[in-house]
């Protein structure tokens, strides 16, 4: 049952076709997936506005599938890959951009895969256990081009003019998720409403500075009242000083467009609810100024790690732990991790214990890893899932040592193989806990 106000809200604003709206808010909601491209899938239902993006007829358990924990593909809704149009048809050189409010990484994991080749992805997440979800995502999903940050965001006030491009997907009162989340149902309010909106307003206004004249922001909210999302729009272009944008798309895809955005409404398009918006940033800012930093050296100790990766980095140690980060970017790395929360970023390549680098999780997922430098083993449904729940596995007839295992060919982890034995190197707060074998 929707709160009354709500009700009353979508029958004013929708007139005859509220009851079509209400009837589908109060259906079973579809499921899609996004693909990664660390393998190949045949499936035919494809999201019409994201390349990637595929519905499937039922809900899988997902849990009990490798390939998902793996990052072969990625659980979103199929309106939240709208964020790909964008990037499709605004941003055709390699950028510098914020996703805001990015957890758990839906449209981080997407922002990283479909940027030009040689952008810089910062995704941050303010709400520490939803910033280490969002860190484990993009780990998982395997670029290099990231950084993950649990930071306010007033803090990246300290970047005037820093990015190129900045996503807001602001906190809000959630009215296109009630048919999946009952919570975001018991506390809808019209105050709350109110009280989102502020909110959204004072996100808005801290990262602001942070983009650059001519930059684009991406505001959207999962949410369907104007407060949220055209008045929004509005105030940011009249307040904050920016132009609204428009994106072109196809008749067949039932969104709806606003003078300020577009919508996706659950009784036209395939997809839970969202609103987007895009906007130019008109008014100036304060040029960015480096703080003297000198540039990354090479650490020729560890560049010898370089083998185990494929393409262009810069190596550096964080306590125990080696990382690699793109060289074109090693600087802004620099300065960002000096400057705010880090969660993750680059590459973690391997914990350094004494003379020996043991290989990490993150390396195991990356897509530049250079599998040519370790022993790989291509392990059943039965093994991959027990070592997916951090089990011994014993690996007779695989050579000793760091072996990488493969599962469809699709990397999931190491082990240190001792013959007798497996030592199982799978993170303990990413094991399975769900009784599956």
């Amino acid at each position: 049952m929707f709160p009354q106000d709500f009700v009353q809200d979508i029958k004013r604003r929708f007139g005859t076709e509220a009851d079509n709206f209400l009837q589908a808010l109060d259906s079973e909601p579809p499921v899609s997936i996004r693909l990664n491209d660390k393998t190949t899938f045949d499936y035919a239902d494809i999201v019409p506005w994201c390349e990637n993006g595929r519905y499937l007829a039922e809900r899988p358990s997902f849990t009990a599938d490798p390939l998902f924990h793996a990052g072969a593909y990625y659980v979103q809704e199929a309106a939240s890959m709208f964020v790909e149009q964008v990037v499709k048809q605004y941003i055709t050189e390699p950028i510098k951009m914020l996703d805001l409010c990015a957890a758990p990484g839906g449209k981080s994991t997407l922002l990283s895969s479909a940027l030009p080749s040689g952008s810089l992805l910062v995704s941050n997440e303010y709400v520490k256990n939803r910033a280490n979800i969002l860190a484990e995502n993009m780990t998982k999903w395997g670029n290099e081009n990231t950084i993950v940050c649990n930071n306010k965001p007033s803090d990246f006030a300290q970047f005037p003019s820093f990015f190129d491009a900045i996503l807001v997907d602001a906190p809000c009162s959630g009215e296109g998720m009630f048919r999946k989340d009952e919570t975001a149902v018991s506390e809808w309010s019209a105050d709350n409403v109110k009280m989102c909106v502020k909110r959204q307003r004072e996100i808005l206004s801290d990262v602001w500075d942070a983009l650059k004249q001519d930059g684009l922001l991406i505001y959207s909210t999962c949410t369907f009242n104007e407060h949220e999302n055209e008045e929004n729009v509005r105030w940011i272009a009249d307040e904050l000083g920016a132009e609204i944008l428009r994106l072109k798309t196809q008749p067949d895809w039932q969104i709806t467009e606003t003078p300020e955005g577009y919508h996706f409404y659950p009784h036209k398009t395939k997809g839970e609810g969202l609103f987007l918006a895009v906007l130019r940033k008109t008014s100036a800012s304060d040029t960015f100024r480096t703080k003297n930093d000198r540039p990354q050296k090479q650490n020729k100790e560890l560049a010898t790690l370089q083998n185990w990766l494929n393409g262009d980095f810069v190596f550096s140690t964080f306590g125990t732990r080696v990382k690699a980060v793109p060289t074109n970017y090693a600087n802004e790395f620099s300065l960002i991790e000096k400057n705010l929360h880090i969660l993750a970023s680059g590459i973690t390549v391997a914990e350094q214990k004494g003379k020996d680098f043991i290989p990490d999780i993150s390396l195991a997922l990356s897509k530049k890893i250079n599998r040519n430098s370790f022993a790989t083993c291509e392990v059943d449904y039965e093994t991959a899932i027990r070592f997916l729940q951090k089990e011994a596995i014993v690996l007779p007839q695989t050579e000793h040592g760091y072996v990488l295992l493969t599962y469809k060919n699709v990397a999931i982890g190491f082990v240190k193989n001792l013959g007798n034995r497996a030592n199982n190197l799978y993170p303990q707060e990413w094991r399975i806990r769900m009784k599956i074998v």
